[in-house]
């Protein structure tokens, strides 16, 4: 299938092959090996947004990230002779990492796809987990084919890093989770990249509470999500430029549907306030985040900290839950430090 017409068919997409039961079944499987993350609250940050702010921290999660559900979910579900085979992925960072150890747990070869200029702390993590690395162009056609010719050779199963429903399952189960852990939630907040974690969250927020807010937040040097919303039309990611790398890819042709029809809002944030929001919560919490996950913090503060300031959806909410979606960073290349 080529290029354009995968993108006709997402620009057309109107239904996705996974439910809210889905991330109910994915919760259960994934009970014993994944960690139910805590959530955490900071007096400072709340008061600076103006309303209750809870974070999911993800990034307590085995591998660092929310990516190990989904990656988890999928291969839990393997038969003997796939296992055998092995599993294969193309990523930039926390999906290959939570692949090669999820196959790992199960006695099955990880081969991982990885950009060249993906992050040094990433590719460590894979070559831990046991994870076998195929550097590549970093591009997305470069990802895909050489992901599909280790398939062709190996006969590996390809689990991508956030269009598939296993995947996307499994990634619910982190919103699942912290529904259950504050429901009096009245907005929910996720970064998007290529909206497995976006889509899942709308499959467990709007089934546990339908009126909940839901919004998701990108970099505004990787905005494909916001401006397909606005245009109504899937619009793909061609030069994405920001410091949140785990944020650079484009919506999947499963994952624009839910960002098009589920979510109320997109909201930007430019590198410098990422920058800053990240900087904050490290001091103030004593907690490490990577620049991904500070994107929503970044866009809500700007959004609702200034004094009597609206959203397009009514007043300032009361309650807001922050999914903190990882914490692998390269302390030898942090953000501000350049």
């Amino acid at each position: 299938m080529n290029r354009d017409t995968v993108l006709n068919e997402m620009t057309n997409a109107n239904s996705v092959s996974v439910q809210f039961a889905d991330v109910r079944h994915a919760a259960e499987r994934i009970r014993s090996f994944v960690h139910r993350t805590p959530v955490l609250t900071c007096a400072a940050i709340s008061e600076r947004v103006g309303c209750n702010v809870f974070f999911k921290c993800e990034n307590f999660q085995k591998s660092g990230a929310f990516k190990f559900r989904g990656a988890v979910n999928s291969v839990a579900q393997l038969n003997e002779a796939e296992l055998a085979s092995g599993v294969v992925t193309h990523s930039s960072g926390n999906h290959a990492g939570a692949l090669a150890l999820a196959a790992r747990m199960f006695g099955a070869k990880a081969h991982i796809v990885m950009p060249s200029n993906s992050s040094e702390i990433k590719k460590a993590a894979v070559r831990e987990y046991g994870g076998l690395i195929t550097e590549c162009e970093p591009t997305l056609e470069s990802r895909m084919s050489e992901a599909a010719r280790i398939q062709r050779e190996t006969g590996a199963v390809l689990i991508p890093p956030f269009d598939h429903p296993h995947v996307i399952a499994g990634q619910g189960t982190a919103a699942l989770e912290l529904m259950e852990q504050v429901p009096e939630l009245d907005m929910i907040v996720a970064p998007i990249g290529g909206g497995g974690l976006m889509s899942g969250t709308c499959l467990a927020a709007r089934e546990l509470k339908p009126g909940i807010r839901i919004v998701g937040a990108e970099p505004l040097g990787a905005d494909d999500a916001f401006q397909s919303k606005k245009a109504g039309k899937f619009i793909p990611q061609l030069s994405p430029d920001t410091v949140a790398d785990g944020l650079r890819t484009s919506l999947g042709q499963l994952t624009w549907p839910f960002i098009r029809d589920e979510v109320d809002e997109v909201l930007l944030a430019d590198d410098s306030a990422t920058i800053s929001a990240m900087k904050f919560f490290w001091e103030r919490t004593k907690v490490i985040i990577e620049p991904s996950c500070a994107v929503p913090l970044a866009a809500i503060i700007q959004r609702f900290s200034e004094a009597g300031s609206k959203n397009s959806l009514g007043e300032t909410p009361r309650d807001i839950g922050i999914i903190i979606s990882g914490g692998n960073v390269d302390l030898q290349a942090l953000p501000w430090s350049n």
